[in-house]
């Protein structure tokens, strides 16, 4: 493994052995945190978190992680279930350091998505007046051009 600072004691080992499999992805990319954070959308700071133990990463980054590192479906998969059992036994924060809407003792696996991984807006309800007149003005204006082309 690279120069990793010594984690935490008192970490669960689910936790322990989760984030040495981090650490040895990682190192097997090659890259800098830098890079990997341009490569994963997930910043040098959110990887030092991850990678320190502070934070547990969200499994998007872990999935981002797996790619950049070359690794195969199944073994991706496998980093998958790691990562539930470590988010499992990862130690809480206390409630008014971590997110208003997750419970006690619970993590919010985090929504955010690459902007390439983020699905398109729809319209919106507000917006479906404004595409019905449109729809009504376009079907009005081709019965006028029609009928003018008729007469």
């Amino acid at each position: 493994m690279g120069s990793w600072q010594p984690l935490p004691e008192q970490l669960p080992p689910e936790v322990r052995h989760f984030v040495e499999q981090l650490w040895q992805l990682k190192d097997r990319t090659g890259l800098s945190l830098v890079a990997l954070g341009a490569r994963t959308a997930y910043s040098k700071s959110s990887w030092q978190r991850y990678l320190n133990a502070t934070q547990p990463p969200p499994r998007q980054a872990v999935a981002a992680l797996c790619r950049v590192a070359g690794l195969g479906v199944e073994d991706a998969e496998r980093f998958g279930v790691r990562w539930e059992l470590a988010v499992r036994a990862w130690p809480r924060v206390p409630a008014t350091a971590g997110p208003a809407s997750a419970a006690p003792g619970e993590y919010e696996d985090d929504p955010t998505l690459p902007w390439w991984d983020a699905p398109e807006p729809g319209p919106g309800i507000g917006q479906l007046p404004l595409y019905a007149a449109l729809f009504l003005l376009a079907l009005l204006l081709s019965a006028l051009v029609g009928g003018v082309l008729l007469a």
